[in-house]
């Protein structure tokens, strides 16, 4: 039975180029196999989209259906790591015809159409105090992950042997298969599982991995939190997660959680603190020691000043990325005193007198 390319990407025969389009990127998305989807259903995606998307090819199509010779667009093959097609014997007198899905890939998954594999991603979680978090510091954590052999480097080969030719690909790193339908030939092209696409195989494999170059185990790792990081960010280490067979390592994600400070907040780049002092300091003014993250320093207190007014200091909040830090922002609460000597007294009333 002829299929029907504009029911299988569910648009109408009327379909603009951008429509067609546009309906080809929300399936593809959908059946990617990659995404666990259906590859049948992925297949058919892409097959209606090659030949739709193609002025000659639709017009044929729209002309003699998915069955017309010589320039149908066949069956398909699909390779789940590069989107490879090869299409071969298709009522065109066995002609095989090849293009490439790249740039239509590109476009929904970002980057090229050759996806290569890696080793899973990982994640952890760190503590820190708010000082730590402010000027950074590093964290030491263990983790159980497969990680690359020691002992082999990660080739799989016993320390001293030589490697050989693998058998199943004769050293291309690639095994074709070819199945038939009632399309015709349908070849599909994968990295070998024997030497995981090398091309050879070691003589003798390593004792300690049994020739995968990895295995699990223990690593204490060394994480390096830098300054003025914020709570709930994450840290990438690229190449820190488990280590994949002959294929690059996956990346590690530390997840910052940051303990709360008894004096200091924090927001942005900024740190606020509350100060209280006395009466006669609000009136007269004096000089105070304060301890910040940096160690004490001394904090003018301008005379007259009211309870809710903040002073600035500068330069001693949170680093941003390019160095430059934020201010220290303290808010002034004057305390009144809640029980008076007789002469405390006399003095305030004198003071009253003088209409303060």
């Amino acid at each position: 039975m002829a299929k029907d390319y504009y029911d299988i990407l569910g648009v109408k025969k009327s379909a603009t180029k951008d429509e067609i389009k546009k309906a080809f990127h929300k399936l593809a998305h959908k059946h990617h196999p990659d995404k666990g989807g259906d590859e049948v259903k992925f297949k058919e995606v892409s097959e209606a989209y090659q030949t739709l998307s193609d002025d000659t090819k639709r017009k044929q199509y729209d002309t003699f259906g998915s069955g017309f010779s010589g320039g149908g667009s066949g069956g398909a093959g699909f390779d789940p790591s590069g989107f490879g097609f090869d299409f071969s014997g298709f009522q065109n007198g066995g002609q095989g015809m090849e293009f490439d899905l790249g740039d239509i890939f590109g476009d929904i998954f970002g980057g090229g159409g050759r996806r290569t594999k890696r080793g899973r991603d990982i994640s952890v979680d760190v503590q820190i105090s708010f000082k730590e978090a402010v000027f950074g510091t590093t964290r030491k954590v263990s983790i159980n992950k497969v990680s690359s052999c020691d002992k082999c480097g990660g080739s799989g080969a016993e320390k001293g042997s030589k490697m050989k030719t693998c058998a199943t690909c004769q050293g291309k790193g690639q095994v074709k298969e070819v199945r038939k339908s009632i399309m015709g030939s349908f070849a599909s092209v994968h990295a070998c599982t024997d030497c995981y696409g090398r091309g050879e195989i070691p003589e003798k494999i390593c004792s300690t991995c049994r020739g995968e170059g990895v295995y699990k185990k223990t690593e204490n790792l060394e994480i390096k939190i830098p300054a003025g990081i914020d709570a709930g960010q994450m840290i990438r280490m690229t190449g820190g997660g488990e280590a994949l067979a002959h294929g690059p390592a996956g990346d590690l994600y530390i997840k910052v959680h940051i303990d709360k400070d008894k004096v200091f907040t924090r927001e942005g780049h900024n740190l606020y603190m509350d100060l209280s002092i006395k009466m006669t300091e609000a009136i007269l003014g004096t000089n105070l020691d304060i301890e910040t993250l940096d160690g004490k320093l001394k904090l003018k207190i301008p005379e007259g000043i009211s309870s809710g007014e903040i002073l600035r200091v500068r330069d001693k909040g949170v680093p941003s990325a390019s160095g430059k830090r934020g201010d220290l922002l303290v808010k002034i609460f004057v305390t009144t005193p809640t029980k008076l000597s007789r002469t405390a007294r006399k003095l305030i009333d004198d003071l009253k007198q003088e209409g303060v």
